[in-house]
């Protein structure tokens, strides 16, 4: 039970990084961290606010899915989890949160590619997006179905979930795993980091095609008349 209470400690404070590092509001999201020498992943219990939010309250569950340790509903998103982590076998701890920018991605169900060195750092090529989910797997086992869609992205993609630790799900969120929680906390931090970059990158890339520096003329009248011995702009 001393393992227990430190995986509830840690996983504690991964979801409270989330709400640090600006990734989450109200309850919208959740981490959680496995522990696989007992079989169990501790992870953040359903809707519950994160200013109310204690270790004790964090929930244990096993690799059928069920509830071992706790008293509260594990997050609705534990179906997912459970997939990715019985399927990436390497992965520690899982993120899931819709923050702004990486979400924009998945709305648009357009993958993250990767246009730079800070993107680069952290995942080895673009960060997929999931196909929608059809109306069949939404009127099923939606969470799980959620963590197939994922599993099978990668799969048919070849990409190594190790190298690339990130998805967008189509018209949902991203996920980010790791070697633990705190490691999956950093991915999304990173990943939203860069989704932001990206977006500014193509804004950037249309606004020079489509606009010109102004005329020598106005960039000299602007300039010279703050500066320099002939400068008359305000009251010195």
């Amino acid at each position: 039970m001393a393992s227990y209470r430190s995986l509830k400690e840690q996983v504690y404070e991964a979801n409270m990084a989330l709400v640090k590092h600006g990734l989450v509001i109200l309850t919208w999201g959740n981490a959680s961290q496995i522990d696989r020498q007992h079989g169990v992943f501790g992870i953040k219990p359903s809707g519950v606010p994160y200013e109310q939010l204690r270790p004790e309250h964090i929930v244990l569950v096993d690799l059928d899915g069920r509830v071992v340790e706790g008293s509260l509903r594990p997050s609705s998103d534990t179906p997912t989890h459970l997939v990715l982590y019985q399927r990436f076998e390497g992965i520690g701890g899982i993120v899931h949160t819709h923050s702004r920018h990486a979400t924009a991605w998945a709305q648009a169900m357009r993958p993250l590619p990767c246009f730079g060195t800070t993107h680069a750092d952290a995942f080895y090529g673009a960060v997929p997006c999931t196909r929608p989910l059809t109306d069949e797997e939404i009127a099923g086992e939606y969470e799980r179905n959620t963590g197939l869609v994922i599993v099978e992205t990668f799969e048919k993609l070849g990409i190594d979930p190790l190298h690339v630790p990130a998805v967008l799900v189509a018209q949902h969120a991203p996920f980010t795993w790791g070697k633990d929680a705190s490691k999956a906390v950093e991915n999304a931090v990173t990943l939203e980091e860069v989704a932001a970059m990206a977006l500014w990158t193509l804004l950037a890339q249309e606004a020079w095609q489509n606009l010109t520096p102004v005329p020598q003329s106005l960039l000299d009248k602007h300039f010279w008349r703050k500066h320099g011995e002939g400068a008359y702009y305000g009251q010195g």
